[in-house]
């Protein structure tokens, strides 16, 4: 594990991905990087004891670093998942930025990579957005205004913080290890790369926050996609309705058409 700042190769990314059972999502986010990507970078997929079609598939693949985790060894699922295969991926990391992102996010922006370092100047640790909500901002504020349940988890005290969240998050890999941080803690019941957020903010290092409709310009997300596919994981009939629609949607999508029929980015 490299420790030192002298050790990181300077302006290079390593973009972590994790694998669970979905072949279809998994091979469309890396050839989407793929394509887009011209920014010095290397990916590390994790795989959480898929044993199926899609761990097969990144087996084919030799541009990445795959990281196999035995089924047996998947005693948790959720946030402990996702969490504890991003800190084996940055345990290994050697290079000066550290970019979680989850399997159901699709990049469509050429260049995009390049943009998104440059949202994290050397005064910034992290950068990144919150929750993709992406409908038009007076559906939200009038959401905001209206929503009594919410109001009253606000008066309450258990409405949920912000937090920039590993959907795609670019972190310096140096601070994170200066300060011993990683993205699951077993004795929290933070999500992933909340806790890292609490206790960057609370040390007071700068961070970007991106808004959704920024994030939107250069990756589509597919919120709760590997749930939604994998039946052993259960969903609200709402979000999975909704999911399953999203879906559909961007598998029509022109863009996604091309990278899907594009099989030499694979190689």
């Amino acid at each position: 594990m490299c420790n030192s700042k002298d050790s990181l190769v300077p302006g290079k990314v390593t973009i972590c991905l994790v694998n669970y059972k979905t072949e279809e999502l998994t091979r469309l986010c890396l050839r989407s990087i793929r394509k887009y990507t011209h920014y010095p970078y290397e990916v590390i997929v994790v795989d959480n004891g898929s044993a199926d079609a899609s761990l097969d598939y990144l087996k084919t693949l030799d541009w990445i670093t795959l990281i196999e985790r035995p089924t047996e060894e998947m005693t948790r699922t959720g946030s402990w998942a996702q969490g504890t295969a991003m800190d084996l991926a940055f345990a290994t990391c050697k290079n000066e930025f550290f970019l979680g992102m989850h399997s159901d996010t699709i990049v469509h922006k050429d260049g995009w990579l390049k943009d998104f370092v440059e949202q994290c100047p050397s005064d910034t640790v992290c950068a990144g957005g919150g929750k993709l909500d992406l409908k038009p901002r007076w559906e939200i504020l009038l959401k905001k205004c209206t929503d009594v349940k919410e109001w009253i988890r606000r008066r309450k005290g258990l409405d949920k913080p912000f937090y920039i969240r590993a959907i795609c998050a670019l972190y310096r890999t140096e601070i994170i290890r200066k300060e011993n941080l990683t993205f699951f803690d077993p004795e929290k019941s933070f999500t992933c790369g909340q806790e890292i957020y609490i206790k960057l903010q609370a040390a007071n290092y700068k961070m970007n926050v991106i808004s959704p409709w920024e994030m939107a310009k250069f990756i589509y997300h597919l919120a709760h996609a590997t749930m939604v596919l994998n039946p052993e994981f259960s969903v609200r009939k709402r979000t999975g309705k909704k999911c399953r629609q999203q879906l559909e949607n961007i598998f029509k999508s022109p863009i996604v058409k091309a990278i899907q029929n594009n099989c030499s980015l694979d190689k």
